[in-house]
């Protein structure tokens, strides 16, 4: 067997097929031997395999077996532990892997080639709370008709217990069980993309969960011995490290067929070869036909990543300053943008992030310049799993900023050129909480709950062991029901959606593949105009006004594309409001 370097094709992880066997492959470098034990079909006893030492510490066998085959590595103390490479398991992450043949699906929607980035507007979904991916299905029409054109789903991957964001993962390769099967998955994207939905997953290669992680028993220089706030660093200089999660990648976009995949939290990655390495080989592996959008969550705010290698990133820069903005919360990362909050906001609307190697808070200058970019290198939004989840009670922004201001700050989203993305339950109004749930046991239960509640000690409304002991406990299934979005549809909020998705689909997204930055300008507190230039000789203007009192402006009803709030008879843009126009320049 030959090994290569990242992204080789000469690698493979997990069983592949070999004609009437498979060959079993794996890397385990902090073990002198392995053996495979093996139930060659469903029901069958288990027989013993020894797997030859290939060098480098690789380790493989061929062996006999259908899909539905249940195998485990055994370790030399006697130990059985699953493939880290596993594409199903049998029950939880603890338990046998399972052999399956990604051939067999028959795609109903085999023309399907994506749809262009300018045509996005997401919206992320926690597959889980909705039924799984059969449950996850029946909301994709309704989705689609309210103007919808991708769903991002949080990680599928296999996690311990049948309750969790997804970001617990320890098996990268195999999809939950509790959310159904790999023909269970596809059967979900297909669907979507006879809808015209793109389906996009996002990832985790910056670290395992705490429980299940089976790589320290198999290759110990998996990691590289750093902390790190989820543990062990993982280490990406390691040719093979990168290319299993290459292979990840790649399967997700070749045997799902997915659209797209956004990248968790790659600062903590700190390798950017490895992600323009990664990068490259999902692209070419789809070539010039299909379409494939490759997003990044990065704190570091690396513009250079953005300029060919990734489509784009998410900005939570625009979140964090709008939240401020909208409720006035100023504790925690908030405290970024709670100094001349206005100027910030204009920043991003006129270039990108806000940071641009700006100096935070402490004196560390962030981020890169971006205002070379197209405005739809940027995802925007309001809500996300993380912004609403990480907040002790889980609540969603309608439930902690009024009707008016809400709206306003909806149109800067849905009406500008930058990516929008929605939140399951934001498009029709929800005010059901999203919870941090997990399923850990014993030990681990204990440790998640009572951290939660010790990392909301230093915030004002948490400042009491009373006030703490009332976050809802992460591995209480109440916690994890209390989190289904869609019990009582809000239908005024519903119809603003689809009016403000309508807009943006006539409008402004026909005119977004040659889009530039304009000018951003500050009105008074709270209050910008920014403009852009579209296509086709058009400019798009929106005049936002989010802080307590008018400020003055000329308003015009020419090119007027939608308004909210009062306009008075001097013109004033009164508080909480927002007027988009969209003129013809030339």
């Amino acid at each position: 067997m030959s090994h290569g370097q990242h992204g080789s094709d000469t690698i493979r992880f997990g069983p592949e097929s070999t004609g009437h066997s498979r060959r079993f492959a794996l890397w385990a470098p902090g073990v002198e031997a392995l053996t495979l034990k093996l139930a060659p079909s469903e029901g069958a006893s288990c027989s013993s395999h020894a797997m030859h030492d290939d060098g480098e510490g690789w380790f493989s066998v061929d062996a006999e077996c259908t899909p539905g085959a249940r195998y485990l590595f055994q370790l030399p103390d006697g130990r059985e532990l699953p493939d880290p490479a596993s594409r199903a398991q049998d029950d939880d992450v603890f338990g046998a892997s399972v052999v399956i043949d990604h051939a067999t699906y028959q795609w109903q929607n085999t023309e399907w080639h994506g749809r262009p980035w300018t045509e996005t507007v997401i919206l992320e979904v926690h597959a889980g709370v909705l039924g799984g991916f059969s449950g996850v299905r029946r909301y994709l029409p309704q989705w689609a008709a309210l103007g919808i054109t991708a769903i991002e789903l949080m990680p599928v991957n296999a996690v311990p217990g049948t309750r969790n964001w997804g970001y617990d993962g320890v098996l990268p390769f195999a999809v939950e069980s509790s959310y159904g099967t790999p023909d269970d998955f596809k059967a979900l994207i297909d669907e979507a993309h006879g809808l015209g939905l793109m389906v996009f997953l996002d990832v985790v290669y910056n670290h395992f969960g705490p429980d299940g992680n089976v790589w320290p028993a198999f290759a110990p220089s998996f990691f590289t011995g750093r902390d790190t706030p989820w543990g062990n660093a993982i280490d990406f200089d390691n040719p093979n490290v990168g290319t299993f999660f290459i292979e990840n990648a790649l399967m997700w976009v070749n045997d799902y067929r997915l659209d797209g995949l956004r990248f968790d939290a790659v600062h903590a990655i700190d390798n950017d070869g490895f992600l323009n390495t990664l990068s490259e080989k999902l692209q070419a592996a789809v070539g010039e036909r299909r379409h494939l959008h490759l997003m990044l969550e990065n704190e570091r705010n690396n513009a250079s990543l953005l300029d060919s290698a990734y489509t784009a990133q998410w900005n939570d820069d625009v979140h964090n300053v709008l939240h401020h903005l909208l409720t006035g919360e100023q504790e925690g990362y908030y405290s970024e943008y709670a100094h001349a909050p206005t100027e910030k906001l204009a920043r991003a609307l006129a270039s990108g992030f806000v940071f641009q190697g700006h100096k935070t808070n402490d004196g560390t200058p962030r981020g890169e310049s971006s205002g070379h970019l197209a405005p739809t290198a940027f995802i925007n939004f309001l809500q996300n799993h993380d912004q609403i989840g990480n907040r002790a009670l889980g609540e969603r922004l309608i439930t902690l900023t009024d009707d008016q201001a809400l709206h306003a700050a909806t149109v800067l989203l849905l009406l500008t050129p930058m990516i929008p993305m929605l939140f399951m339950g934001e498009e029709c109004g929800a005010r059901q909480p999203f919870l941090f749930f997990t399923d850990h046991r014993g030990e681990l239960a204990d440790a998640v709950r009572e951290g939660r509640r010790a990392e909301f000690a230093a915030f004002s409304a948490f400042d009491s062991k009373t006030a703490r002991n009332a976050i809802p406990d992460p591995n209480e299934p109440d916690t994890f029901a209390a989190s289904f979005p869609y019990g009582q549809p809000d239908e005024n909020w519903a119809a603003r959606y689809k009016t403000l998705l309508s807009l943006r689909h006539q409008h402004i997204m026909p005119y977004l593949a040659d889009c530039r930055f304009g000018e951003a300008r500050v009105l008074g507190d709270g209050a910008v105009v920014a403009n852009w230039h579209l296509a086709g000789g058009r400019q798009l203007t929106v005049a936002v006004n989010l802080g307590r009192d008018a400020v003055e402006f000329s308003l015009t009803r020419a090119g007027l594309l939608y308004q909210t709030g009062d306009v008075g008879e001097s013109g004033a843009l009164s508080p909480n409001s927002c007027t988009v126009w969209l003129e013809h320049t030339s």
